[in-house]
């Protein structure tokens, strides 16, 4: 209950303040380029990888990107960058 009433009180602070929710609620970032190439900020690590799926852990759930040919490029603590023709980002269990 203490945790859904910072969540709440977090999200209430950044909307009254304007500030970016990326930044403050740990919100996952992601720049597309294109079709083939994803880069994801925020990632809380990786779940599975298949050259047509990957599924990514975030603080909200997790993120599955969809497609073929699909390539870790690289992979820091943080980021995540990844190559390939993607078809599609989904995300499943979010809590916000």
């Amino acid at each position: 209950m203490a945790k859904a009433f910072k969540g709440k009180l977090l999200q209430q602070l950044t909307n009254a303040f304007e500030l970016p929710p990326d930044v403050v609620l740990n919100y996952p970032r992601i720049t597309i380029t294109g079709s083939v190439q994803l880069l994801m900020e925020n990632h809380k690590g990786l779940i599975l990888y298949e050259p047509d799926k990957i599924r990514i852990r975030t603080e909200q759930g997790e993120a599955v990107i969809t497609g073929s040919h699909l390539k870790i490029d690289s992979l820091l603590s943080s980021e995540i960058r990844i190559n390939g023709h993607i078809d599609g980002v989904q995300f499943l269990g979010s809590k916000g």
